[in-house]
């Protein structure tokens, strides 16, 4: 398959989140979106954050996570609750639902870990590898300095 690099990437991306979506479904949690993950992950670790908190420990943006939040809680997921100090900020909780589901939400993810490293071990390199040093490359130098590089 040939294409633009943002094309393929979006791609892949679709791929594996499609597939995740039907392992939920078949799970009986048609509502449970694989980039909801991440976000409950992160909670059950640090325990009830702000969007803010939440977007920097899972590495995305506040609006990627405002969103994501957001979904999670008309799904019943979470609920928001005014920050202690400043009533606009919105502290993030998992409800008794998310708690409820958390072994079958492990048991899931503990079975995706596993069929990534099935996966990269038909790659040239470990997929995760090779996003880190994606990332790192642009953070050093830009995309956009690197196509002005060449104009």
């Amino acid at each position: 398959m040939k294409g633009a690099i943002g094309t393929r990437l979006r791609h892949v991306l679709e791929l594996l989140d499609r597939d995740v979506a039907k392992v939920y479904l078949d799970l009986g949690l048609p509502e449970y979106r694989p980039r909801f993950s991440p976000i409950v992950r992160t909670l059950v670790a640090d325990g009830p954050l702000s969007i803010r908190d939440l977007a920097k420990a899972v590495g995305v943006t506040h609006s990627a996570a405002s969103q994501t939040v957001a979904q999670l809680s008309k799904a019943g997921f979470v609920t928001l609750e005014p920050g202690p100090s400043d009533a606009r900020q919105r502290i993030v909780h998992l409800t008794k639902k998310t708690r409820d589901l958390l072994p079958t939400i492990e048991a899931e993810w503990q079975a995706t870990t596993a069929a990534l490293a099935d996966l990269d071990a038909e790659l040239s390199a470990p997929l995760g590898q090779l996003l880190d040093e994606i990332i790192t490359a642009v953070e050093r130098r830009s995309f956009q300095q690197r196509i002005a590089d060449h104009s």
